[in-house]
């Protein structure tokens, strides 16, 4: 992501890249390392992204999105927007009812009377250029969620498709979510992705 945002120029091609990672906890740059505290073989990496502590592992869904925003006319708060939306949108196609949160980026579902999260969200911008993404809990164990304050929060649920009757596995539901992602997208200019 680094090497290909550091030579993209004004006809490098917009990206989205779709992974599982094997266990790993992530720490971006506004991340308090206090927020892992519990020690349980699990690594934790740096990560040059926005955000907080959050926990990536095998039957989550990863997309990486590349984007010239200057060539887009988008904003970062807008395209913030549009990728909550797209998971948003997502999720209501098979059932789910879901929401952003001011101030907390990310997509949530209500349960038990209490919000978790399901999606979470991470960028870092670039001369007008974005790198890194979101990621949505599929499949995956959610345990390890427990050894951190998911994304800064003290106590925030986390939850997954598969415990809402999404019957997508991790390649099908990142598929879909990127179909919406581009559909979102597009609103703002062709469908152009490389």
């Amino acid at each position: 992501m680094l090497a290909y945002t550091a030579t993209r120029d004004a006809g490098t091609p917009d990206e989205i890249w779709l992974c599982e990672h094997p266990p790993v906890y992530t720490l971006g740059q506004a991340g308090n390392p206090k927020d892992l505290f519990v020690e349980n073989g699990i690594p934790l990496i740096r990560s040059d992204r926005g955000g907080q502590i959050t926990y990536h592992a095998p039957g989550q869904a990863v997309v990486y999105l590349m984007l010239d925003l200057a060539r887009r006319k988008l904003s970062v708060h807008e395209l913030v927007r549009r990728i909550e939306q797209s998971v948003i949108d997502f999720l209501a196609a098979h059932g789910v009812s879901a929401k952003r949160i001011e101030g907390a980026p990310g997509v949530y579902i209500e349960e038990n009377g209490a919000l978790a999260k399901i999606a979470a969200l991470g960028l870092r911008v670039r001369r007008r250029c974005c790198y890194h993404g979101l990621s949505l809990n599929v499949e995956m164990d959610l345990a390890p969620f427990s050894a951190i304050n998911p994304c800064g929060f003290p106590g925030m649920a986390v939850t997954r498709t598969k415990d809402h009757g999404v019957a997508l596995d991790t390649a099908q539901a990142a598929e879909a979510l990127t179909e919406r992602l581009i559909d979102h997208l597009a609103q703002i200019g062709k469908r152009d992705f490389g």
